[in-house]
């Protein structure tokens, strides 16, 4: 039996060179992490790629909000792709939306060709498709390499049925990587299915800021804690995801 692939979104420098640390296969590279991710910066993967061994994708996403994007900023989109590619990106993961809730094909391969060689993910924008299986077969023609799935739902919990068909569905004709709240409690029922591949798990952690003062009055961010706080990655979260798929 091949060995499940483990995905891990990070935002940081710091989740990131722990994500590796603790064993994780392969990274997606972001920023933002309160927008979902959007493209980090080619300083972060180009120290990345000096410092890891492992793969690193990186998020093409110029903007938080929905995945309708103009004309100027898929040229922005494909000009990221060459700079990112320029300095060892191992693969890309975006996903583009028509306003009528199905994958705009047109675009979606207009930043593939930018990407050449290496394989690309359909991210979460396929929850939000309209008809999902419409989309999977359109995702297949573009000719992405996975789709990140939560199944259509909110997280992979309530998703799961939803996962497990799409995977058998499609077979070997892209991978169906489980990804979005996704729990090492989760992994048993996917585990059943022959065809999982990879899965998509955060791990995620935060740990308190460094800071020895606080300022009484002013905040910079909505939640007043969350500014003191660094995203990290849980050490114990990976483990449980190895174990479970030894």
């Amino acid at each position: 039996m091949a060995k499940v692939l483990i995905e891990a979104p990070v935002f940081t420098i710091e989740a990131a060179m722990l994500a590796a640390e603790y064993g994780i296969d392969r990274l997606e590279l972001c920023s933002d992490f309160a927008e979902g991710g959007e493209t980090p910066s080619v300083g972060a993967l180009a120290f990345l790629k000096e410092k890891l061994g492992i793969p690193i994708f990186v998020m093409i996403r110029p903007r938080g909000g929905d995945f309708i994007y103009s004309p100027e900023e898929l040229y922005v989109m494909k000009k990221d792709i060459a700079i990112l590619k320029s300095l060892g990106a191992d693969g890309f993961v975006f996903g583009i939306l028509k306003p009528d809730g199905n994958v705009d094909k047109e675009s979606c391969k207009y930043l593939l060709k930018a990407a050449e060689d290496l394989p690309c993910t359909f991210h979460r924008a396929f929850d939000i498709c309209k008809d999902k299986e419409k989309a999977l077969e359109d995702i297949i023609d573009c000719g992405f390499k996975r789709i990140l799935t939560s199944g259509g739902e909110n997280d992979v919990g309530n998703g799961i049925s939803n996962i497990l068909h799409w995977m058998d569905l499609v077979k070997d004709k892209i991978i169906i990587m489980p990804g979005g709240g996704l729990k090492p409690e989760h992994m048993p029922l996917l585990n059943s299915n022959v065809n999982l591949k990879e899965i998509h798990a955060s791990c995620k952690s935060f740990r308190p800021s460094e800071t020895e003062y606080r300022h009484p009055a002013v905040s910079l961010s909505k939640e007043s804690e969350s500014f003191y706080q660094v995203l990290s990655v849980d050490q114990k979260t990976v483990k449980q995801f190895r174990d479970q798929l030894q």
